[in-house]
């Protein structure tokens, strides 16, 4: 085995001697040579790598090296954008290796789409938010050469006028768009197709994986290597993308996309407009029969109910008289040819979704402006280890959180990587002097309904000693709701979750200096803020996932029919990996101080509470606020 990677990262490597501030990593390195093997031998890696051993140069320097073709994947697109325009560029120059192609691809609908630009354009739109918007799109698209709508300055991604202007699998023309020889999504798959390394993320690997298992083709040309980085998340994402699903907006879109593609072709609407309008109806009606119940659950039993079963039969008829009359128009429109087909494809998934299955989860969700059909899968892991063993390349899974404790069995048994072999390497940091565990003693279990109350009190002691500076993670939007309530008083710029977007909350919690931010899921992975703006990292509650999600269910009875335990085997690797993404929160770099606060007293009460701590750096603990008064004192 050629240990290149390891020496290249080395302190008489190329990185120490033109990057300044580059300090060579033990454990980097090791992570980089054991990749390389990896590579060199087709074989499968799962790699825990703490945070701060720098993972994403010890893979991009042995796959660059290799000059295999290279498909790298991440959780987020704000990390695919990190990867291609900061550290890809920075690897290759210090390698010397700029003859290497390398190129950026993301899901279709990140794009704009000309046609529909174009269509949107002559229809106009009402809103006078969305005609600045679709002013600033218009005015952008002929000076962009990528048409990534992350390039547009001060317009953000979930801006209404996005699915105006950009496609989907089910509105795309294909090939017989007129705008087929400049469509953005095409010359962005071809510059994929003849690069040496490809960054996507997880949704667009999954989505293509999909697309082969149907025997339709491909988005991602073929490789031998794939790096899947965040890979905590490749089970949840490859279970969305291995669902059918129907959703209330692509049933109202097909309509009113048939009239507005009708519009065109004379004779058309006419024919048309009725059928349309009655399609729409009947959507807005089955949807009203949801209402009564639960926003989540079961979708057969629901559909034994009479006023459901008879709107979702409403909805279907319709569906197929619009399709009837779609049918003797096809040939007048490409236009309108998509539709019927988008119509057919529609219909079969809904009828796939009614149907019961014993492999699939049938649940649904309903919205305030929506709803959603599912037929989700119980396990994942067979197609996944399918698309390996076919592809024939080398596998590269690592994130910061795979392991519970020092075990990967849980990773292995969701993605059927159980020929893989496994690396830990903890975090380069010294969390001993960096950091301090603070586990308050409180009297109510978590399940008391004065719990969030009593965990809200604790932390106000602490946020004092910390003079804000700190990320307050929930489990659920009701006690962040509770929890934006109890602050208001707070002497500390507060930022709360679902009143600003994501990104304006973090810039606003940066530049504050002393801020504290309320958060949920979103804010538990994914958010990078070294430095002193975040010193103290406080979680109500240990992240076991709420009973009530009908897939969770399913996956629990799954495994119980199966003689396992449902607890031991999911539940709990489930909410260690969980909790260890937002501690991993607080420390970001070697200068970092902070402290982290678990309010769950089942800790200590329980026995698995051993797992948790066991799971989390070494640090110094205390059940004191004097302790974390005088941690922040010594700074």
């Amino acid at each position: 085995m050629s240990p290149r990677a390891y020496a290249v990262l080395g302190a008489d490597g190329p990185f120490a001697e033109q990057i300044d501030g580059f300090k060579p990593r033990i454990a980097q390195q090791e992570l980089a040579q054991a990749i390389e093997h990896c590579i060199e031998n087709r074989e499968q890696l799962i790699a825990e790598a703490g945070t701060g051993t720098g993972k994403t140069y010890a893979y991009l320097v042995p796959a660059l090296l290799s000059r295999k073709k290279t498909i790298v994947s991440t959780g987020t697109k704000a990390l695919q954008d990190q990867l291609f325009h900061r550290d890809l560029p920075q690897v290759r120059r210090t390698l010397g290796l700029g003859e290497l192609k390398l190129a950026l691809l993301k899901g279709r609908a990140n794009y704009v789409c000309l046609h529909r630009l174009e269509r949107t354009i002559k229809e106009g739109v009402t809103q006078r938010e969305m005609l600045s918007q679709l002013k600033r799109v218009r005015e952008w698209t002929p000076k962009t050469q990528s048409g990534d709508r992350a390039e547009i300055p001060g317009l953000a991604e979930d801006a209404s006028i996005w699915p105006l202007v950009s496609s989907n699998a089910d509105n795309c023309l294909g090939t017989e768009c007129a705008f087929w020889d400049e469509c953005f999504v095409v010359k962005a798959r071809r510059r994929a197709q003849a690069a040496d390394l490809v960054v996507v993320n997880h949704h667009l690997l999954f989505s293509d994986m999909a697309v082969r298992r149907e025997g339709f083709g491909e988005l991602l040309p073929g490789a031998q290597i794939y790096i899947l980085d965040e890979a905590h998340q490749i089970a949840e994402s490859a279970s969305t993308f291995f669902s059918i699903s129907v959703g209330y907006r692509q049933i109202l879109e097909l309509a009113r996309d048939t009239l507005a593609e009708a519009t065109v072709v004379t004779g058309a609407l006419a024919a048309l407009r009725e059928p349309a309008q009655v399609l729409e109806k009947s959507l807005k009606d089955f949807r009203i029969s949801l209402i009564p119940y639960a926003s989540k659950a079961p979708l057969l039993p629901l559909l034994e109910e009479a006023e459901v079963n008879a709107a979702l039969t409403n909805l279907l008829d319709a569906l197929a008289a619009l399709m009837e009359v779609l049918g003797g128009q096809t040939e007048r429109s490409e236009g309108l040819k998509s539709c019927a087909a988008r119509g057919v494809e529609l219909s079969e998934r809904l009828t796939k979704i009614c149907r019961e299955s014993t492999d699939d989860v049938r649940w649904y969700e309903l919205f305030s402006v929506g709803f959603a059909l599912h037929a989700t899968p119980l396990d994942v892991s067979e197609p996944l280890a399918e698309f390996r063993n076919k592809s024939g390349a080398a596998w590269i899974y690592t994130s910061a959180t795979l392991a519970v404790g020092e075990d990967f069995r849980h990773f292995q048994h969701e993605t059927g990587a159980f020929d893989a072999q496994t690396l830990k390497l903890d975090s380069p940091f010294d969390y001993q002097n960096q950091a301090l565990l603070y586990l308050p003693r409180l009297a109510l279990d978590p399940n008391h309904e004065g719990y969030t109350r009593l965990a809200l009190e604790a932390a106000r002691g602490a946020l004092m000693a910390s003079q804000g500076r700190a990320f307050v993670l929930f489990t659920s939007h009701r006690a962040l709701r509770e929890a934006a309530d109890y602050f208001s008083d707070l002497a500390f710029p507060l930022f709360v979750q679902g009143t600003a977007p994501r990104g304006q909350l973090l810039d606003g919690f940066q530049k504050s200096g002393n801020g504290v931010l309320l958060g949920a899921a979103s804010f538990w992975e994914g958010v990078d803020v070294p430095g002193e703006a975040l010193s103290i990292v406080i979680i109500d509650k240990l992240p076991f996932r709420q009973i009530g999600d009908p897939v969770l269910e399913a996956k629990l009875e799954d495994i119980r029919q199966r003689g396992g335990n449902p607890f031991a085997h999911y539940q709990l690797p489930q909410a260690v990996i969980a909790l260890k993404q937002g501690v991993g929160r607080l420390i970001r770099t070697v200068a970092d101080r902070g402290v982290l606060m678990l309010c769950d007293p089942r800790l200590h009460s329980k026995a698995y509470g051993r797992t948790f701590l066991r799971s989390l750096p070494a640090m110094r603990q205390s059940s004191q606020l004097e302790d974390v008064q005088a941690f922040f004192a010594q700074q």
